[in-house]
């Protein structure tokens, strides 16, 4: 049997990691829960949902999702009792080949989301924004062109694939979103989970935790370890919130009727 706390990149993906490592603070680990693992993981790490914060995120892109082929991903999302936010990723990119003028822009940052058998190092730039004005663009009420800010615009216009605007984008959400920050009895790190609930009724459990670059490999083995103790399935098939969310919603924009 394979130890659930070994390394799973291969040799060509550590070789492009390690690098990255050396530029990057800090990187998240992530690991979708099996759907069969799902109530166990709850109840063995003590998660209660009643502490948890409800978020409401929507995409935008194109019906067959022509911005996320080519690595772009538009979000808006409200948070309760905070402000809204909006971002605009880029994925993957090589922080060295990334331009100087878009490290000096507000809310800018890169960062390198690691899980079992994968990673992809992303660029963002990232906006809060007044809940109010993200709810009037759920409902159709504003613009695009008026909820991201202008270097954002610039962010994107640079990236996105040519003929693609953003007043020509789709709307693909909301999705519901529960948000649970707790430190597991026994592993004395803190751990966050994420609850996607499509409306379909499919759910999408994600534990994620992070950590100074330097420790990524140290942490990995150790986070590992103590999930599989605790009978939770560390080396099934990964699902990204990202990627289910946006194919989820443009099935529904294709089955929709015209007109």
């Amino acid at each position: 049997m394979a130890d659930p706390a070994a390394p799973t990149f291969s040799a060509a993906q550590l070789e492009e990691l390690l690098p990255l490592i050396e530029t990057i603070d800090t990187i998240e680990l992530k690991l979708t829960v099996p759907e069969s693992d799902r109530r166990s993981a709850v109840t063995a790490l003590d998660m209660d949902p009643l502490e948890a914060q409800i978020r409401q995120i929507v995409f935008f892109d194109t019906p067959d999702l022509a911005l996320y082929e080519h690595g772009v991903v538009l979000r808006a999302r409200r948070v309760q009792d905070k402000p809204g936010d909006t971002v605009v990723k880029l994925r993957p990119v090589v922080p060295a080949d990334l331009p100087v003028s878009v490290w000096s822009a507000p809310g800018f940052g890169v960062e390198v989301d690691a899980m079992p058998g994968g990673f992809v190092c992303s660029a963002s730039m990232k906006a809060e924004l007044d809940d109010a004005k993200v709810r009037e663009t759920f409902q159709g009420k504003r613009s695009l062109t008026k909820l991201f800010t202008a270097e954002q615009r610039e962010f994107f216009s640079v990236n996105a694939p040519e003929g693609v605007s953003l007043s020509e984008l789709s709307t693909l959400g909301p999705i519901n979103v529960l948000k649970l920050k707790f430190t597991p009895d026994g592993l004395g790190r803190r751990v966050v989970a994420e609850l996607w609930n499509y409306p379909d009724g499919s759910r999408l459990l994600e534990l994620s935790t992070k950590c100074a670059s330097a420790e990524a490999f140290a942490v990995a083995a150790e986070t590992k370890a103590y999930l599989s103790g605790r009978g939770i399935d560390v080396t099934g098939e990964q699902q990204t919130k990202t990627r289910t969310a946006l194919e989820f919603f443009a099935r529904e924009l294709a089955a929709a009727p015209a007109g």
